[in-house]
């Protein structure tokens, strides 16, 4: 048994080489390219270039994510049961990455038409959603496949927020000022905040701007593909179900992971409320830039300014993890986030909106904090999945994905629907150049305010998560005795 022990652990504890967790973290580039996008700009668009009024796209974010309710619980149970020719995780990343990709070029095509049609933007946004799961069960799964050494699974959280966060670049920095680069209406030459550097751009949120849109997005698409298909072509699964653990999935084994996986359900909520406050921001921050502080040319700039924490200091997650601790570090940088939100209101308070460097302080330390509480959380899943396997007997990283996936798309839901329903309370209107008093106050109510008692309820959820570095050792001791006996035997 000493024997199977040692080739068990010789594979499943292998440490990953730079082109594996460079492959595998090009998975998240391009998932952020695709559903990045869409998070940070889709209600931005829809409420004014596609011109659907502001509470019906709230709605349909919500009902969207309650189907998701149903289907990933499904998606995860169909994955763990199948192993295919070239794996149980990687090949979904083709197989679902090709139509996601075209159903999101599809959400921002300029066809007269259908402009403004509630159904269309409807089924396309409700068709992605589905598939989206398709691709990000799987590919979460495959986290907790590549290897059980613990420093690996650090250097490849590192690796993949890493270049997460290149494509946020793409995203929240680059591409608002793509497409006001190529919207026709009112351009003219604008300081964009890059030291001086001046553009010819025009005004995005005109419904004359949706070639620019499109055409933007779908560079962002063609990127997201190749970055899917090399995802596939560089990592290998090695900590995996085995055949006798896969006939044994069922749908059922869903509760029984919330009803016996404690941390599961800590590190849940937890996802659930971090999701919720960043897409509060993502969903608001066109809106902040257009109408509260009136610097949409910023917005490349500031947006370059918010992915540098998260390009260049992951490297630093796993050492400033050992001095703080696990539950330490979350602290710490959600601590910090709330200052940088803090700095964002006086921002936006009358007289301080043209100080660009308060823009680069703010913005700066807020998303360090964040990037790095919700980037280092993704640490945390493949010792729930050890923690399911020791207490079940059965390998469900796929289940538990979808799970975790859940606890995501309720916090995406919350933030992508909720923000839209207090600016139409608040008396948001998409066709008027200025907003009133009143639209403004639900702007920083749902871009500082709400985010940051959010981000301290999120504290407080993490103080109850259960398992040390001492238990997650303990359990990886006793999976690989399991493992060897079921070897031998």
């Amino acid at each position: 048994m000493r024997e199977n022990t040692q080739k068990i652990q010789n594979e499943e504890y292998r440490k990953l080489n730079l082109s594996e967790r460079l492959g595998y973290g090009l998975g998240d580039f391009a998932q952020n390219l695709v559903f990045g996008t869409v998070g940070g700009f889709l209600a931005l668009y829809l409420t004014t270039v596609n011109a659907i009024g502001t509470a019906v796209a709230g709605f349909i974010f919500l009902f969207v994510r309650i189907i998701n309710v149903f289907w990933d619980p499904m998606v995860g149970t169909f994955v763990d049961k199948r192993t295919l020719r070239s794996g149980k995780y990687r090949p979904w990343l083709l197989i679902a990455g090709i139509p996601l990709v075209i159903l999101g070029a599809l959400l921002f095509v300029p066809i007269p038409a259908i402009r403004g049609s509630v159904p269309i933007a409807f089924i396309t946004y409700f068709l992605l959603d589905l598939i989206y799961s398709v691709v990000n069960i799987p590919y979460g799964s495959l986290n907790a496949s590549l290897t059980r050494d613990s420093e690996s699974v650090a250097k490849i959280t590192t690796t993949r927020m890493m270049l997460a966060n290149i494509a946020n670049l793409l995203v929240y920095t680059l591409f608002p000022m793509f497409v006001q680069m190529a919207a026709p209406k009112d351009r003219s030459l604008k300081d964009t905040g890059f030291f001086g550097l001046k553009l010819n751009m025009g005004t995005y949120t005109d419904p004359s701007a949706g070639h620019a849109w499109f055409g933007v997005y779908m560079i962002y698409m063609i990127l997201g593909a190749i970055a899917l298909f090399l995802c596939y072509r560089f990592t290998k699964e090695r900590v995996v179900a085995t055949p006798e653990q896969s006939a044994q999935v069922k749908a059922y084994d869903l509760f029984t992971e919330l009803k016996n996986n404690k941390p599961l359900i800590i590190l849940g909520l937890f996802f659930m409320l971090a999701f919720t406050f960043m897409f509060f921001m993502n969903t608001v921050n066109g809106f902040f830039n257009q109408y509260t502080v009136n610097h949409s040319d910023w917005m490349g700039a500031v947006g370059l300014i918010a992915s540098i924490p998260g390009i260049a200091f992951p490297v630093f997650w796993p050492k400033l993890r050992k001095i703080f601790g696990k539950k330490g570090f979350f602290y710490f940088f959600l601590g910090m986030f709330v200052v940088g939100e803090i700095l964002t209101w006086i921002w936006s308070l009358k007289g301080m909106h043209d100080l660009l460097f308060l823009a680069y302080i703010s913005t700066f330390i807020k998303q360090w904090g964040l990037t790095s509480a919700t980037g280092f959380m993704w640490a945390l899943v493949p010792e729930v999945v050890s923690y399911g396997e020791m207490k079940s007997g059965k390998r469900n990283a796929a289940i538990i994905n979808a799970i975790m996936g859940l606890f995501y798309k309720i916090g995406f839901t919350l933030g992508g629907a909720i923000p839209l329903w207090v600016l139409a309370a608040y008396g948001f209107n998409g066709n008027a150049v200025k907003q009133s008093a009143g639209a403004l106050a639900g702007i920083n109510l749902t871009a500082i305010w709400i985010p940051s008692a959010l981000a301290i309820v999120s504290m407080i959820i993490m103080a109850l998560y259960p398992l040390t570095d001492r238990d997650v050792d303990n359990i990886n001791k006793q999976l690989d005795d399991s493992r060897a006996k079921a070897k031998a035997s």
